[in-house]
């Protein structure tokens, strides 16, 4: 079915951002917002990289490290407490990624998450960005009450690619890659839905019904969004340029599709 052989899972996600950001031996990526430390622990065990990640949530940091020191992956990875406007490295780092992080800055405080982002970064550095977007006809659901805002991102704000790929340009990045993951998105909704629905007596035994049909419910209209195009994901390669133009990467796209960790 293509159910099956279309979604978009963690490993994938995690091989396609590393694979973007061209990481090599020895480089130091920063991951802003990385959840449970999945993608920093690939990078680390895969590309032998110095990786950190950031979050602000205690519990993320706590698993994240255990993940890590069950990898043994102590020496070269590191998740913290933080916020990113609070990073402030003695050098700067070569890559940095975000994942799912972006819907929670807001068209407000884009220009200083790009900003920050350009100070953090070396020139001719990489910055992968991912995040779910609206398109640029739709407007704003910041300031309504929609049942996502309710009960599911208070703080969120979609926006679209177009005016978040200007505001990067605005500071001095320049935009290599800008990928859609609209289709596979919503296919990766419908099977989270239905194993979540088939799972449905052991996720009562970590939430209340309510809280099970939040996000049943959440997630369809997730995936309804991104089939009908009213919401989209995507995937923006950005270089900060050295001092006379250079972006550092390859005429070509060819590498990419020799790697395959």
């Amino acid at each position: 079915m293509q159910l099956e052989r279309s979604t978009i899972g963690k490993e994938q996600s995690k091989v396609g951002a590393c694979r973007k950001l061209r990481l090599q031996p020895g480089e130091r990526l920063l991951d802003i917002g990385c959840g449970w430390g999945g993608l920093a622990i690939h990078a680390a065990k895969h590309y032998d990289v110095e990786a950190l990640g950031i979050t602000l949530s205690q519990p993320q940091v706590d698993l994240a490290r255990e993940r890590i020191e069950e990898a043994g992956l102590e020496d070269r990875c590191q998740v913290e407490y933080l916020d990113y406007r609070g990073v402030t490295p003695e050098q700067p780092f070569d890559k940095l990624v975000s994942v799912g992080m972006f819907e929670h800055v807001g068209e407000a405080k884009m220009r200083v998450y790009f900003e920050q982002a350009w100070d953090l970064l070396r020139p001719q550095g990489l910055f992968l960005n991912h995040a779910i977007a609206r398109p640029g006809w739709q407007p704003s659901s910041k300031n309504r009450d929609t049942f996502s805002n309710h009960y599911v991102f208070p703080d969120g704000e979609l926006v679209p690619v177009s005016l978040s790929s200007q505001v990067a340009e605005e500071i001095g990045f320049e935009v290599r890659d800008v990928e859609s993951l609209r289709e596979h998105y919503a296919l990766t909704l419908r099977r989270w839905v239905r194993r979540l629905e088939s799972r449905h007596d052991e996720a009562l035994r970590h939430v209340d019904e309510v809280t099970y049909r939040v996000w049943r419910l959440f997630m369809s209209g997730s995936a309804h969004g991104f089939e009908s195009g009213r919401l989209n994901v995507y995937q923006t390669l950005l270089v900060k340029p050295g001092p006379g133009g250079e972006s550092g990467l390859p005429l070509t796209r060819e590498d990419l599709y020799r790697t395959r960790r």
